[in-house]
């Protein structure tokens, strides 16, 4: 998939997935994008480093080490108001698509 779609829904990727999950690492997130798409997306370390630490700026996420697997992982949990942006986020990606399928006409596969 193209670099520019992701970038454009990175933030609402992370948040989305942690707050499923209640609590991540990076790696963590990368691999389960990757995961949950089959590899058709992928999420670079160097794209979304950048995007937790703007989050956490934001006051969207919250951050604090633990040990896991013999190692120090620093994991990222949402605040009430990364809550609130993630579930509007949701339904505003919803919109995007339902728009995108439109003008494209797009005939979407079924597993």
């Amino acid at each position: 998939m193209n670099k520019k779609y992701i970038k454009g829904f990175l933030e609402d990727i992370v948040l989305h997935l942690i707050h499923e999950n209640e609590e991540m690492y990076g790696y963590e997130i990368t691999k389960k994008v990757q995961e949950i798409t089959a590899g058709a997306v992928t999420v670079t370390e160097g794209a979304l480093y950048p995007v937790l630490h703007k989050l956490e700026n934001e006051n969207k996420l919250t951050a604090h080490f633990k040990m896991a697997e013999g190692r120090q992982r620093k994991y990222y949990k949402l605040t009430p108001q990364g809550g609130v942006t993630a579930s509007s986020g949701v339904q505003d990606i919803a919109e995007f698509f339902s728009g995108m399928h439109q003008i494209f006409n797009l005939k979407l596969k079924t597993k």
